[in-house]
């Protein structure tokens, strides 16, 4: 009886693949946005709606995290799983948010590479949190944390390709201001990946 009336620890993974999910998918919305870049402020209106579902998915557990009895790893882990990946999804938000903000009126290669980069990496994200449900087989999950970081890589070097094409391009001050700051943006959500992927290495040593 005691046994049915205790929660189940798996939702938490549950918590994971949802939030996973919604990252995934605003990933994939800015490299769209960058890679066709028009109806700017609707598409950037639809990011941000799946930013709100994201920081609601979020909320909910963490507000189980602080009820909940059984959990399936540290609590400590837990909370920085759970905002690292909410993390990702604010910064790729962000960065769509400053394209209407700034008013770009035109994409940039690099940018859209970066994007592209991030949407690999969330995608790895996804795979290698779905795995945890499988701890005691850490050979995927730890492989996986090694593709994030590769890809982390790739998109510091993607920055600073970019960055450096940026200042000798000739536009005019202002805008290697506003697009310096896209970068970045960018580059820090695939950072937040290999967070992610770092949490996850913990998680996966202490416990295998």
């Amino acid at each position: 009886m005691l046994e049915k009336l205790m929660p189940k620890s798996d939702e938490f993974f549950d918590d994971f693949d949802a939030q996973c999910a919604v990252t995934v998918e605003g990933a994939r919305m800015l490299h769209a946005l960058l890679s066709d870049y028009r109806d700017v402020a609707t598409r950037v209106q639809a990011l941000k709606d799946i930013e709100h579902r994201g920081d609601e998915v979020t909320h909910a557990a963490f507000n189980r995290l602080h009820k909940q009895f059984i959990t399936p790893f540290d609590r400590g882990q837990i909370h920085s799983l759970l905002s690292r990946i909410d993390d990702v999804l604010d910064l790729t938000n962000a960065a769509a948010a400053r394209l209407q903000y700034y008013e770009i009126q035109s994409s940039l290669p690099d940018a859209t590479e970066l994007a592209r980069l991030l949407v690999q990496s969330t995608e790895k994200v996804r795979e290698v949190v779905a795995a945890l449900r499988l701890i005691k087989q850490p050979e995927q999950i730890l492989a996986g944390v090694k593709e994030i970081k590769r890809l982390e890589s790739q998109a510091d070097e993607a920055l600073r390709a970019g960055l450096g094409r940026l200042f000798k391009s000739g536009v005019d001050p202002l805008t290697v201001i506003k697009w310096k700051e896209i970068y970045d943006l960018i580059e820090m959500a695939t950072d937040k990946c290999q967070d992610v992927g770092n949490v996850i290495e913990g998680v996966v040593l202490e416990h295998s």
